[in-house]
């Protein structure tokens, strides 16, 4: 007689949770000494930095709000937050994004994670999520670490916007915050770009470089005359447009638009990244790009997105010019030097006016009145007058501007000298900064219709 053995029924492996996949990502993430090192000098780094440079009698001028920082505990993090759009956080992104794909192909570890996994579309979600965790995490050390030195080394007093208003305590704070929340955008369009580089360019220092030479480029587009539409509709406009949550009214539009345009650019960067990912040949242990296809999946689509942003912005907001003029440049300064004045006068211990018996006015001229008033340029010459109650004559101040291509622009006091011609003022306290001397101001690129 002969025995039959039944087959033993055969179970389907299944694939690996997301969840299960993402948290060993982001282990393998945190395990890397390089990261480790990272997110301990975000925590750390900038509070020291902050804190030591507030105490400074040299501060940087050159950045905003950098001549507030021995003032107001708030100024710190927002210098740090202009340092860290153009520098930081594009390296972050590609020490993070730009790697967690592209270590695969260093080690030859695809077909053991492949094998574990079982599922490409898992896999990217989880090294997606566990990248982003990771660069949450150092953003807000930057963040955090940038007030807590401020406010350690100098205290939770007003912070001036860049119109002289002056901002309180709570919302000073709720303004750092959201000008930190903002910049998240177009920090993680140039981390989608570097989940794109890493997927299309493999073991190639391309995929790691890829977010730094596109924010280089961004940066050095921003620095030219470009029409305001075009401005806009870059991704790393939101790096600078978070300025006008600083001024009275707050400068909304621009901040909103370039939010926008930069979570565009990271949903696309990443749906271009899964794309390719779905494609590739994990076979090819020594697989280092494929440049046409980085070509025609990757830069095409991203610049057919600028196009469609750049005509988007054209159509919605008539704004094809430098966005810089005469009205404008007059209408700002003279708002904020209002609002300084009266800071002067409390500094003084003189009279308390308002910004409406002021009645401040401002009269510019560019290139000495031989060219256009309009556009950047360091050539702005302007005069302030206003008028104290009680008093006949009509005070004057001549300041000296360079206005920058984005807007911004810093007034340089050029007399009189009990005015705006030194940068001392001698009060009963002793001698503080003179907050008429230099300041920083910023013009809003949209049309409006305040002067």
């Amino acid at each position: 007689m002969t025995a039959t053995v039944a087959d033993a029924p055969v179970t389907a492996a299944r694939p690996v949770s997301v969840g299960r996949g993402y948290r060993f990502e982001l282990v393998k993430l945190l395990a890397q000494w390089r990261v480790r090192l990272l997110i301990l000098a975000c925590w750390i780094a900038p509070a020291i930095f902050v804190a030591l440079v507030s105490q400074q009698s040299s501060l940087p001028t050159d950045t905003t709000f950098g001549r507030w920082m021995n003032a107001t505990g708030w100024a710190g993090a927002l210098v740090l937050l202009g340092f860290a759009g153009s520098y930081a956080l594009p390296l972050l992104t590609s020490l993070v994004a730009g790697d967690v794909f592209a270590s695969e192909d260093r080690l030859g570890t695809w077909r053991h994670l492949l094998v574990a996994v079982r599922s490409y579309r898992r896999i990217f979600a989880a090294k997606a999520l566990a990248s982003l965790t990771v660069i949450l995490l150092l953003v807000a050390g930057l963040a955090v670490s940038g007030i807590v030195g401020g406010l350690a080394a100098v205290g939770d007093q007003p912070l001036p916007g860049l119109d002289g208003h002056l901002l309180g305590s709570g919302d000073a704070a709720g303004k750092v915050l959201l000008a930190w929340l903002c910049v998240l955008a177009p920090t993680l369009s140039l981390a989608g770009i570097g989940l794109l580089g890493s997927v299309a360019f493999g073991r190639s220092p391309m995929g790691l470089l890829l977010p730094v030479v596109v924010a280089f480029v961004l940066e050095l587009a921003q620095m030219l005359p470009l029409p305001v539409a075009v401005r806009l509709a870059l991704p790393s406009y939101a790096f600078i447009a978070w300025i006008g949550l600083f001024t009275s009214p707050v400068q909304v539009g621009p901040l909103l638009i370039s939010v926008t345009v930069s979570l565009a650019w990271a949903v696309l960067a990443t749906v271009l990244a899964y794309v390719l990912f779905l494609r590739r040949d994990f076979t090819n242990l020594s697989y280092d790009g494929s440049g046409r296809r980085a070509l025609t999946l990757g830069a095409l689509p991203l610049a057919g997105l600028l196009a469609v942003t750049i005509g988007i912005v054209a159509v919605s907001t008539p704004a094809m010019g430098p966005g810089i003029d005469q009205d404008k440049v007059q209408g700002s300064l003279a708002t904020a030097f209002g609002h300084l004045y009266r800071l002067q006068t409390r500094q003084l211990n003189r009279p308390d006016v308002t910004e409406e018996q002021l009645g401040s006015t401002a009269a510019c001229t560019k290139g000495d009145g031989l060219v256009a008033p309009e556009g950047a340029g360091n050539d702005w010459r302007c005069v302030v007058s206003w008028h104290v109650p009680g008093v006949a004559t009509t005070g004057q101040a001549i300041y000296q501007l360079d206005v920058t291509s984005d807007g911004r622009y810093v007034a340089d006091g050029d007399g009189p000298k009990e005015v705006n011609g030194y940068f001392q003022v001698r009060t009963p306290a002793g001698d503080q900064p003179n907050p008429l001397w230099q300041f920083d101001g910023n013009v809003d690129l949209l049309p409006t219709t305040k002067g």
